[in-house]
């Protein structure tokens, strides 16, 4: 990795480096591309310019871009692929696993454009940490103006993250709704509320288990006040027990 990422211009001109860097990387470059894909499907299903049937479609797109992205990445984890309840309980340690299940969930069912949030954002943030890298194999200082958007976006992490967590907590009542409304399949909450504590239990990604402690704290504060009806107390506190008693035990 470290000869693919040289400074200066390569011979061949100046995107000789870039070139260079893209072959010798070939997995992270596919994974790359299909999260520019990704990226650009979901924006036209987030902003419909060609229209509400085609958005849609670009909705079953980006999931899918993101399954084949989520697969990679789990093979590129997991390269030695077996039957066995080990390597499945391996594998769903890894975030690239959740994300593979979570667009299986939502591939086939009715566009949420609360869905699509997260694997836009995750694709964005990936796919620029990698656009930086490209750059920094083409030149030191080639196209400033993209690198001052990624460092942007760079600097934004952190809050991009507890977003993509508050939309994967906010999904799981949503889908319950969606079933409700006619809209969703009957399986789909109980999957969904197993992807939701594999979240909650990632080892690499502790934003989904800080965010229903956040949550927690507010609604407790607020619940607490003498101008809180006694009704609606009991009722987040009944709520509050039966959610911490779902949630996994993590070590």
């Amino acid at each position: 990795m470290a000869d693919s990422t040289q400074n200066g211009p390569m011979p061949g001109g100046a995107g000789g480096g870039a070139v260079q860097f893209l072959m010798a990387n070939k997995l992270d470059t596919a994974m790359w591309i299909s999260r520019l894909f990704t990226v650009y499907c979901s924006a036209l299903f987030v902003l419909p310019l060609l229209g509400l049937h085609e958005a849609a479609s670009f909705y079953q797109r980006a999931l899918l871009a993101n399954a084949l992205t989520s697969a990679l990445r789990l093979h590129q984890r997991l390269p030695h692929f077996q039957l066995s309840r080990a390597f499945l309980a391996q594998a769903l340690l890894e975030d690239s696993c959740h994300y593979l299940l979570y667009s299986l969930i939502f591939v086939n069912s009715y566009p949420v454009t609360m869905s699509i949030f997260p694997v836009l954002l995750f694709s964005l943030l990936h796919a620029a940490t990698y656009t930086k890298k490209v750059l920094d194999a083409r030149s030191s200082n080639s196209l400033p103006f993209l690198r001052n958007l990624l460092e942007k976006l760079s600097a934004n992490q952190q809050n991009i993250l507890k977003f993509i967590a508050c939309n994967e907590i906010f999904l799981m009542p949503a889908t319950v709704f969606m079933l409700f409304s006619g809209q969703g399949s009957l399986l789909q909450p109980f999957i969904y509320y197993r992807f939701l504590t594999l979240r909650y239990s990632s080892r690499r990604n502790p934003y989904c288990r800080t965010l229903f402690t956040e949550l927690r704290i507010v609604v407790e504060h607020l619940i607490m006040k003498p101008s809180c009806p006694v009704f609606v107390r009991r009722l987040c506190l009944s709520s509050i027990s039966f959610i911490s008693r779902l949630a996994p035990t993590v070590a």
